[in-house]
């Protein structure tokens, strides 16, 4: 089903939004599907909405853009758990045809599928939000793993990979400047050159980020969302995606269901293995009008925009969940991609809006 793009509500707050002229009043582009998604629901059941969504946030980062295409499902009568269930279904039933019906596309990438393959049969890990910290903050071990002493000993792996490489290099170009070599000779170690220093960058990448994800999980505070560092930090522990739930209901958004324990939010993070990041949200929704008006005020959202969305509680309601999986960034980790701007055609990000 579809959902307008042109919204006169928030969906998750006010900072990512953009404002526009709608016959003289505000409007804005739509940041989520959902909350229309859910009345739709109510009407048939289970739904969902494809289309583009917009955030208005100032980052540069490799996983964001301002304008990207989300897969919404809502359904009605689901709780948490049923909504998790559908979450590794249809991720599992995703990967399996893309491995058979994108084989050639993944060779010519260079995309290395074995992970791809494995997680078909696995079960996805489910974390509690106080799980996951503990083991962003290297206070649990996954399988022997510690997300602090692993990434400690790959910034000293990655240490020794940079000095090899710039003392190949340098006898390389030793070689090639002597004027001894034969033609093939000069071609074959400047084609070896050329690769180590591509290699180089990438490591010397990996010397920058690694020190900053050690001190963003020895330094993370309990209670708050996880950024982009943490995310990296805990998902290269990970061979397949991984379920956080239960989140601290105050970094959460307005419209998720409080569990029995008030502190936390039926709020749903899929992340996704090998270093990526978030790629699906979601969550049980809140059925309690109440409540519901508390978020409202505590997020500081005009009541007035959400009284459309307050009567489908104020006029009956059943339990239901949903989601919103990000294209693009599944794209990004399906394919192993550096930034999600290589997965649309024409990325429009922060400071870019043309071609």
């Amino acid at each position: 089903m579809d959902a307008p793009i042109f919204t006169g509500n928030a969906v998750e707050g006010t900072s990512t939004l953009f404002e526009t002229d709608f016959y003289g009043k505000p409007a804005f582009l739509s940041q989520s599907g959902q909350l229309y998604g859910e009345a739709m629901a109510m009407a048939m059941g289970k739904i969902y909405t494809f289309g583009p969504t917009f955030r208005a946030e100032k980052s540069k980062t490799r996983r964001h853009l301002s304008e990207f295409w989300m897969i919404e499902p809502e359904m009605a009568f689901y709780d948490l758990d049923m909504n998790m269930d559908l979450i590794e279904a249809m991720m599992k039933f995703v990967i399996s045809h893309l491995l058979i019906s994108c084989a050639a596309e993944f060779k010519l990438i260079g995309r290395d599928t074995s992970i791809l393959e494995n997680l078909v049969n696995k079960k996805f890990p489910r974390l509690t939000y106080e799980e996951a910290v503990r083991i962003i903050k290297g206070e649990q071990d996954v399988e022997g793993k510690n997300s602090v002493g692993s990434l400690e000993e790959e910034l000293k792996s990655v240490q020794s990979k940079i000095a090899e490489a710039k003392k190949e290099i340098a006898e390389r170009e030793e070689k090639i400047a002597g004027g001894t070599l034969k033609k093939g000779e000069m071609n074959f170690n400047q084609s070896k050159v050329d690769q180590f220093k591509n290699d180089l960058k990438d490591l010397e990448e990996d010397e920058r980020n690694i020190p900053q994800w050690i001190n963003s999980a020895k330094t993370f505070e309990f209670g708050n969302d996880f950024g982009g560092s943490d995310e990296t930090v805990i998902t290269r522990l990970f061979d397949t995606p991984i379920m956080v739930y239960n989140w601290p209901h105050a970094v959460k958004a307005f419209y998720l269901k409080r569990d029995v324990d008030a502190r936390w939010a039926k709020g749903i993070d899929v992340l996704a293995p090998e270093g990526y990041e978030e790629i699906i949200g979601g969550g049980e929704r809140e059925t309690d009008i109440n409540l519901l008006k508390e978020k409202i005020v505590e997020h500081q959202l005009p009541m007035e925009a959400f009284q459309w969305y307050l009567d489908l509680r104020r006029y009956g309601s059943v339990p239901h969940s949903g989601f919103g999986l990000g294209l693009e960034r599944l794209v990004a980790w399906v394919c192993k991609l550096p930034h999600v701007r290589e997965t649309i055609p024409f990325p429009r990000m922060y400071g870019r809006l043309e071609p």
